[in-house]
């Protein structure tokens, strides 16, 4: 499973994607009746699992804690706000190293 898919599994719609070394900015129109919790632990588990087989050396290096992502996350919403503004923000980011 690759994270389109995960976002297609919750019913939402991934916008823009980018971040900096050790976070993430993705954007996604989420529908109401879809728990953002439920979302970003998926989205975590499948993007570490895929780390994991592009980078085995990962694993080695996390294996103590034997996970890639904190179990913290912050979430904004931004109803209201232009899609543009949005995408020119997170495009401003550092890709993730």
């Amino acid at each position: 499973m690759n994270t389109t898919r995960a976002c297609a599994d919750f019913e939402t719609e991934p916008r823009e994607f980018n971040g900096e070394a050790h976070h993430v900015h993705p954007l996604v129109n989420l529908p109401p009746k879809i728990a953002l919790s439920k979302l970003v632990n998926s989205l975590k588990g499948v993007s570490s699992r895929r780390m994991r087989q592009e980078s085995p050396e990962l694993a080695a290096h996390y294996y103590r804690a034997a996970k890639l992502w904190s179990g913290s996350y912050l979430a904004g919403s931004v109803g209201g706000a232009p899609i543009s503004a949005l995408r020119q923000h997170i495009e401003q980011q550092n890709r993730p190293v």
